[in-house]
């Protein structure tokens, strides 16, 4: 289900004009699902996905804790880092929200801007 959401994020970003740089960037860290570029501003993208709000759960917006908030901060300047990006560089972290039905349809997906601070 998690690679599905993400597909379809990067669909998504894909079809609102982002060029996407990386798919599942790791390091010793953790990882980021997507890293793409809107314009001249770089945009790392956390995918949340989860079965439809009708079963029991948080939503994908709720799923985002403070201490995977931290995380993505510090995977976002590990990743300016390893990869030589100016630090002066426009860049912000985004959240996918997407939820699919039980069969694996897509139900929603919402893209939230800056979702973390930086």
């Amino acid at each position: 289900m998690g690679r599905r959401g993400e597909a379809a994020a990067a669909a998504h970003l894909r079809c609102a004009g982002y060029r996407i740089v990386a798919y599942n960037w790791r390091c010793a860290i953790g990882e980021l699902d997507l890293i793409a570029y809107q314009g001249a501003q770089l945009v790392f993208v956390e995918v949340r996905t989860r079965l439809a709000r009708s079963v029991t759960g948080p939503s994908p917006e709720e799923s985002v804790s403070r201490a995977k908030t931290r995380r993505l901060t510090s995977l976002a300047y590990t990743y300016m880092e390893q990869t030589g990006i100016r630090s002066d560089l426009s860049w912000r972290i985004d959240l996918i929200a997407v939820e699919m039905s039980a069969d694996g349809r897509l139900i929603r997906l919402d893209q939230i801007e800056h979702a973390v601070g930086e």
